[in-house]
């Protein structure tokens, strides 16, 4: 990737998501070099990992957060596709 990355640790859901579909592009095409595709694979498992652990942390907001038909706040898990 040329230029400046950001840290994935700085970067939001959607950009870490936005990046991620970027390498994946770059990644299925046949005229990458390897030590490049090497870089992109390891990047791109990263920003998984990072897109990963920020879709269980809105997990656990919503499961904090959950009110019941009665008005009252409850904790119930709430799967996320």
């Amino acid at each position: 990737m040329a230029g400046e990355e950001t840290p994935i640790a700085a970067m939001s859901f959607e950009a870490a998501l936005a990046e991620l579909e970027a390498v994946v592009t770059r990644l299925e095409r046949s005229d990458v070099p390897l030590e490049e595709s090497l870089s992109l694979f390891a990047r791109g498992a990263a920003l998984r990992d990072h897109c990963e652990e920020k879709l269980k942390a809105a997990e656990a907001r919503v499961t904090e957060i959950t009110q019941g038909l009665d008005g009252a706040l409850r904790s119930r898990p709430v799967e996320i596709p």
